[in-house]
């Protein structure tokens, strides 16, 4: 079975720039004029510096939105990670701006610009496709519950990110960050380089400072496989942290959305602010747990001293120059305190994949169905539809690749199943009871820890994806917590490393995952080169 990893290609132009005074033969000859990209006055921002300018006065939220908007215009022909912009953006600013002068101030969020994955409802004149022209029609009635979350905190709408349509679970010789709506999305590190995904759009927007903050999904490496290969941080919640509903799913016993940021405590400011427990959403196999609105209040320098940290051996070893780059890594944690636990093993985590991916086929199915019937904005009412319409749309909906997985999940019968019923029990327990919390028994563990992903490959839209390496499966699997950090570069390629654990663990996660961040500082901006030298 390929490992998925959920993760637009522009052409970028080799038309010369008119340049005064010199002749249009020897134009010709002369190099396309780069932009610098780096002259940004918003560059590397952080959440808490746009709010003291709009404090003192500095800067007002409109102002913000429009430099960020001028941005997406300058750059985004390069990544294609904006899909569509929110017309209404400058005025939610504006309204931010007023409430700002009457005293009233929402919390840290108010006026913050940020950009959310394609694949979650919003109730304004956006669509939401999950980058597939079957759902080009799609405009939600009504928002997102993380969404109305979002707006109740005073957050700037700015747009919708691309993605690797239908969350990367369409083919299983598929080009991470493509979309049939949206094109290739690519790293900004490195233009002809993946960007991974399926949150390839938010992943590259983020670290291409178009947005202050972004939102992503995971279902298996969604929110941590884009983060680490474009050098920021990510957060996958525990399952139920944050609602699901009003997202396009692939399977609701592993889904969620998260915080994706160039900082944790950015990270950390949006998972508080969304934090809710939503009754509404779909039922998890997980206990609930501590909900906390700041989770800034974990931050902790110090937070490695003292902590017991397992490596998770069988999640590393795939690239030599990965692995030097972990254990300069694994040096720095014990410099800062942490007792580290050497060579942790997963007894069942090959079994663990192969039925979750039988799971996944079997609730892609029902839960996509439920979704569209709930949607009467969506002129396909069901996978099958969407799979005939692929078919009749061949050309621009299968270019590369084709829709294997759709047609195997259409195969699969009702969530009664005996074989589903079983892989469902077998692939939480194999990767919970028995797996992550045995593991931490066993070993009186802190947290977990393993390099995110391989440095990012070269987009193939024939052959499709060689990802590497990474550590997603067993908190994606069992619903756990999953914190990805910037951990070094490979041949100038962003690499993360990951912190998991129990479930409801992210205050814990928060603390340690800090400690290595401010201890290390490895997040820069990208250079978006052409290629590597």
């Amino acid at each position: 079975m390929k490992r998925r990893t959920f993760f637009k290609t522009a052409a970028i132009s080799s038309t010369a720039i008119a340049i005064p005074g010199i002749s249009a033969c020897n134009q010709q000859r002369e190099k396309p004029v780069k932009p610098d990209y780096s002259a940004f006055d918003l560059n590397e921002i952080t959440v808490s510096d746009l709010q003291r300018k709009m404090e003192s006065g500095e800067m007002s939220a409109v102002q913000i939105c429009q430099k960020y908007l001028d941005r997406i215009n300058l750059i985004d022909p390069l990544l294609k990670s904006v899909i569509e912009i929110n017309p209404d953006a400058v005025e939610i600013a504006r309204q931010m701006d007023e409430e700002r002068k009457a005293g009233e101030v929402r919390g840290l969020l108010h006026g913050i610009p940020v950009l959310i994955k394609d694949n979650i409802d919003t109730f304004d004149k956006m669509k939401t496709t999950a980058g597939s022209l079957a759902l080009e029609g799609n405009i939600a009635n009504i928002d997102a519950f993380i969404v109305q979350k979002l707006r109740d905190a005073g957050a700037v709408l700015l747009g919708k990110t691309n993605l690797s349509e239908w969350a990367n679970f369409r083919s299983t010789n598929s080009s991470s960050g493509w979309s049939g709506r949206g094109g290739q999305v690519r790293n900004p590190f490195c233009l002809d380089r993946s960007p991974c995904g399926s949150s390839s759009g938010t992943g590259a927007a983020v670290s291409a400072n178009l947005c202050a903050i972004g939102i992503g999904t995971e279902t298996n490496g969604s929110i941590v496989c884009p983060s680490g290969v474009n050098g920021i941080v990510g957060i996958k919640p525990t399952l139920g942290l944050w609602s699901r509903r009003g997202i396009i799913p692939i399977a609701h016993s592993q889904d969620t959305a998260g915080p994706m940021a160039r900082t944790l405590k950015d990270a950390a400011i949006l998972l508080g602010a969304l934090a809710a427990f939503d009754p509404t959403d779909a039922e998890t196999h997980i206990e609930k747990g501590d909900f906390f609105n700041d989770y800034t209040q974990f931050l902790d320098e110090s937070g490695l001293a003292g902590k017991r940290i397992g490596i998770a051996s069988e999640m590393t070893g795939f690239n030599a120059k990965v692995d030097e780059v972990f254990r300069k890594a694994i040096e720095t944690l014990k410099e800062k305190g942490a007792e580290i636990v050497e060579d942790v093993k997963f007894e069942n985590l090959r079994k663990a994949d192969e039925l979750s991916y039988q799971v996944l086929l079997y609730e892609f199915k029902a839960d996509l169905n439920k979704y569209l019937d709930e949607h009467p904005g969506a002129s396909v009412k069901s996978m099958a539809e969407i799979v005939a319409f692929n078919k009749n749309n061949s050309e621009r909906e299968m270019p590369w690749f084709g829709q294997e997985i759709f047609e195997m999940a259409q195969a699969k019968g009702d969530l009664s199943t005996d074989e589903y019923v079983k892989a469902l029990a077998d692939s939480k327990r194999f990767t919970g009871k028995e797996g992550i919390d045995a593991i931490m028994d066993k070993h009186k563990l802190d947290a977990l820890v393993a390099p995110t992903n391989g440095p990012a490959w070269t987009i193939d839209w024939v052959n499709g994806d060689h990802f590497g390496g990474g550590s997603s499966s067993p908190a994606a699997i069992s619903g756990y917590p999953n914190i990805t950090v910037p951990m070094g570069y490979v041949h100038d390629l962003p690499v993360g490393i990951s912190f998991f654990g129990r479930a409801w663990s992210e205050p814990n996660l928060i603390k340690i995952a800090y400690a290595y961040e401010q201890a290390t500082k490895h997040r820069k901006a990208p250079g978006f080169l052409e290629t590597l030298e």
